[in-house]
Order: C-alpha cells, then structure tokens, then sequence
C-alpha cells in the first residue's frame, strides 16, 4: 500500500509541475460569444459528436481487452461482445449524426 501512495503523490507533483505548460498552450474561447444560436448550437452539436465518437473507440479497445482477459469464459466473452456492438453503434451514432441532423433541418424547412 506505501507503494501505491508514494506513486500517487508522484503523479500528482508531476501534474502539479507540468500544469503551466498545459495550460499556457490551452485557448479557452467563450462559446457564448457566438453571433446567434444557431452557431451556438452547431458548436455544442460538434462538440458532442466528437466526444461520443471518441468515447466510442475508447469503448472498442476496451472491448477488445475484455476479450483478450475473458479466459475462456463465456459470460464474459458475451459481455466483451455486447461493449463491442454497442461502441460500434455509438460510432455509427456518431458518423451519421450530422447527417440526420441536416435532413431534420430539410425536412423542417430550417436551412
């Protein structure tokens, strides 16, 4: 357990020196400040996007890691399998989401 603490007290003087850096090279631009709402919500809708695909992909390799550690067993070789079909439907999900948003706005007529 020392062991674990010493390593967590390291992590966080690493983060805590390395900060800055991060920090100075980050440009947090107020999203508020868009012209209407339409821009405003075009850039949340693409914000969401991005991290439901990215959340996705991350899924899929954990998924893969579950199979690889499953050892046989077949509860958990279905439970790798169904975390691999729902991340490749969140990608899906993902990928067609602009998409469907632009046919909602043609269908409704708000281009």
């Amino acid at each position: 357990m020392n062991k674990f603490f010493r390593t967590l007290i390291i992590s966080i003087a690493l983060f805590i020196a390395v900060s800055p850096v991060l920090v100075s090279a980050v440009e947090i631009v107020n999203p508020l400040e868009s012209p209407d709402i339409k821009t405003l919500l075009e850039k949340i809708f693409s914000a969401v996007t991005a991290i439901v695909g990215l959340i996705s992909a991350i899924m899929i390799i954990v998924a893969g890691i579950m199979y690889l550690l499953s050892a046989g067993s077949p509860e958990k070789i279905n439970s790798a399998k169904k975390a691999l079909i729902y991340a490749i439907a969140g990608i899906v999900i993902a990928l067609l989401a602009e998409a469907i948003v632009a046919a909602v706005k043609w269908v409704i007529g708000a281009d």
